[in-house]
């Protein structure tokens, strides 16, 4: 008789969200490192000099779009902000979010998939950010990529609460709670800007969700052959 001895009690995360959260968790222990002089004095203002070098400039980017040249390495910095943060709290809070939230979409997602959403959010989010002409603050950490995971996540449930389905509105709940604790937070302690990045993340994720999603594509055909 099976008694389950060798079932794990706990699922193990999928690869890819291990993948994704490293750089930040090596990162911040290097930082650690650094900033109690154990690697040597220059290693002190590691953390300002590598965001100065990875986080992503809007003014800059702006500036590059107007005049047609395009430097390989502010590019990079789409993508590369997301893997760096300002602070141990800050980088913490968004592992948290990409080892729980990739946890669920990676068991409906596959690993490139899962990939695709949180770079593909990051790089959207960054772009939408430096498109608005009143953003000057340079962009920093990972939560454009998270959102982007939540925005995934609200196209799982939405997907599974199915067309016609009253409560299927409810799959932007989690959403909706955090876009009110910004809210409260900018109403108590002020805002930056980077919430544009952020929210932009989450639309960004849950459309990709439409095209990496397996059968996502071909829901997205059968509704638009519908209307």
């Amino acid at each position: 008789m099976h008694h389950g001895n060798d079932e794990q009690p706990l699922n193990p995360l999928p690869p890819v969200v291990w993948l994704l959260a490293a750089p930040i968790i090596v990162t911040e222990i290097l930082f650690a490192l650094g900033g109690t002089g154990a690697l040597g004095p220059q290693a002190v203002g590691w953390r300002l000099a590598i965001l100065g070098q990875l986080g992503f400039d809007p003014v800059t980017f702006r500036h590059m779009a107007e005049i047609g040249q395009w430097s390989v390495q502010d590019l990079a910095r789409l993508v590369s902000y997301a893997f760096v943060h300002f602070s141990l709290t800050h980088a913490a809070m968004v592992v948290v979010f990409i080892l729980a939230i990739g946890k669920f979409v990676g068991e409906v997602f596959p690993g490139w998939a899962v990939a695709a959403v949180f770079l593909g959010s990051t790089l959207l989010g960054a772009l939408v950010y430096a498109l608005m002409p009143f953003t000057q603050m340079m962009l920093i950490g990972g939560y454009p990529g998270a959102y982007g995971l939540i925005g995934a996540f609200t196209w799982v449930l939405w997907m599974r609460l199915g067309p016609g389905n009253p409560a299927r509105m409810r799959a932007f709940s989690l959403i909706g709670m955090l876009a009110g604790i910004q809210l409260v937070f900018g109403a108590l302690f002020g805002i930056g800007p980077d919430w544009i990045a952020e929210f932009s993340g989450f639309g960004a994720g849950f459309l990709i969700s439409f095209f990496v999603a397996p059968g996502g594509w071909r829901h997205l055909l059968r509704k638009l052959r519908k209307r």
